[in-house]
């Protein structure tokens, strides 16, 4: 279940950032509650799930694939430039968060 409340918080706070640039600087009501909503909402799973996730593996990967997922939003969403480095940087991160997952929870 705490794996699941991850993902869960991944996909909120993803939301909740869709809904920040949906916002324009806080000038849309209904945007600006969403995201307030949704972060809420997202630290409340990510709360659940570092209950029996490592705290240093759960943040890590909460920030991580989330920050991949908005990448990938903003070049199909909102029309971002792909570049070369964006692909690379992202490619890394996601490396690091299949690192973390696979190292060992206990030394």
């Amino acid at each position: 279940m705490p794996w699941f409340y991850l993902l869960l918080a991944i996909s909120l706070e993803v939301t909740g950032t869709v809904s920040m640039k949906l916002s324009e600087g806080f000038s849309h009501v209904g945007p600006t509650v969403e995201m307030v909503v949704f972060y809420l909402l997202s630290f409340t799973m990510l709360t659940l799930a570092i209950k029996q996730i490592d705290l240093s593996v759960a943040y890590a990967i909460w920030s991580g694939v989330g920050t991949a997922l908005v990448v990938a939003v903003g070049f199909a969403w909102f029309k971002e430039p792909v570049t070369a480095l964006k692909l690379v940087s992202i490619t890394l991160i996601i490396a690091g968060v299949a690192g973390l997952q696979l190292s060992p929870q206990h030394a």
